[in-house]
C-alpha cells in the first residue's frame, strides 16, 4: 500500500527550493539536520507546493514535521481520517433521525464537507492524531551557508525522500488497519 510517495515530477519541487532559499536561511550551518529537513518537508508539501511533491494515502489529511522543542528530535504530526469509535456505531439511539452525515468523498479522496453541506445536515468526522518522533539516520547535513543554490536543492530532495519513506514506515501499518476495518462513516 502506498502511505507517502514523491510526485516525481520533480522539477517543481526543485525550482521551488531555489526560489525559496531564504527560507533554508536559519537552518543551513546547524549541527543538526532537523530543521533543515523540516523546511524541506514544508515547502514539498500543501499548501507551499500543490501539488505536493510528496503525496499521500487518501486518509492522510495533513502531515508535518517539526523540531520538538524539548529535545531538538524530529516530530511528526499526522491527521488521519478514521471511522467513528466503537461506542458510537454499537448504537445509533443518538443518531435520531438527523441525517448524520460522515466525512464526504470526492474522486475517492476524502475532503471536508462544503459549507452547504453543513448548512443541511449534522457531520461528525473522526481523525486520528499521530504525533511521533521519527529517527534522524539517513537525513543529510544541513548544508553550510555558503552552499550553492543547487546543493541546498539537492540536499532539500534528499531529506524529503528520507521522510517519505520514515513516514511511510510509522503510518502504513495504521492506514492499513483502518482500510481492512470497516468503513468510514
Amino acid at each position: 500500500m502506498k502511505t507517502f510517495w514523491l510526485d516525481r515530477d520533480h522539477d517543481r519541487y526543485h525550482a521551488l527550493v531555489l526560489a525559496a532559499q531564504h527560507a533554508f536561511a536559519d537552518a543551513l550551518g546547524d549541527i543538526a539536520p532537523v530543521e533543515f529537513a523540516c523546511t524541506a518537508w514544508t515547502l514539498a508539501t500543501p499548501p507551499a507546493l500543490d501539488p505536493g511533491y510528496v503525496r499521500w494515502h487518501r486518509r492522510v489529511l495533513s502531515a508535518a514535521c517539526t523540531r520538538n522543542p524539548f529535545d531538538g528530535g524530529l516530530t511528526a504530526r499526522v491527521e488521519l481520517v478514521s471511522s467513528l469509535p466503537a461506542e458510537l456505531t454499537s448504537t445509533r439511539a443518538w443518531w435520531r433521525d438527523r441525517g448524520w452525515r460522515g466525512w464526504p468523498e470526492l474522486f475517492g479522496q476524502f475532503v471536508q464537507p462544503t459549507d452547504r453541506d453543513v448548512s443541511r445536515n449534522p457531520h461528525l468526522r473522526a481523525t486520528l492524531l499521530v504525533e511521533a518522533p521519527l529517527p534522524l539516520d539517513g537525513l543529510p547535513a544541513a548544508p553550510e551557508p555558503t552552499a550553492s543554490p543547487e546543493d541546498v536543492a539537492a540536499s532539500a530532495e534528499r531529506a524529503v525522500t528520507v521522510l517519505v519513506r520514515d513516514l511511510s514506515d510509522l503510518v502504513g501499518p495504521l492506514l492499513q488497519q483502518l482500510d481492512t476495518s470497516r468503513a468510514v462513516t
